[in-house]
């Protein structure tokens, strides 16, 4: 399969490092952080290993407040962490580098990282502007 993504055989002796992306346009904690991920990927190859990035879900509170939606929201914590701790796993990777940037993928980063049981890795996606609407602050 990883000859088919344009590996040759000495790739495989270069260690695997996951990248655990939460970026996603479904809010904007998580909006900026495809760029932390590229410059992860381009780090860990030039370091001379192979980076593997996934992607995880999330879930926003000022978005699913007040609706159904809020019932996913605090397990949506255990569900990041079964995707970590699933491909690290099941992609025998021998570390993992994680990226979040709200308060539902952070922690569930971190328990992943912790249940995947490799070097890791976690990088805070920073803090996010405040809004703005026509010329207000």
């Amino acid at each position: 399969m990883f000859y088919g993504m344009g590996y040759e055989a000495g790739d495989f002796d270069k260690p695997m490092i996951g990248v655990a992306n939460s970026h996603s346009t479904i809010t904007p904690c998580n909006a900026g952080i495809q760029p932390l991920a590229d410059a992860a990927v381009a780090a860990i190859a030039e370091a001379g290993a192979n980076p593997q990035v996934f992607g995880t879900p999330t879930i926003s509170d000022g978005m699913s407040m007040g609706t159904e939606g809020m019932k996913y929201s605090l397990v949506s914590r255990e569900v990041i962490a079964d995707c970590i701790e699933t491909c690290v796993g099941g992609q025998w990777m021998d570390g993992v580098l994680t990226i979040g940037g709200c308060d539902k993928n952070m922690p569930g980063a971190m328990m992943g990282m912790l249940r995947a049981n490799v070097p890791s890795i976690f990088v805070y996606g920073g803090t996010i502007l405040p809004g703005r609407l026509g010329d207000r602050d």
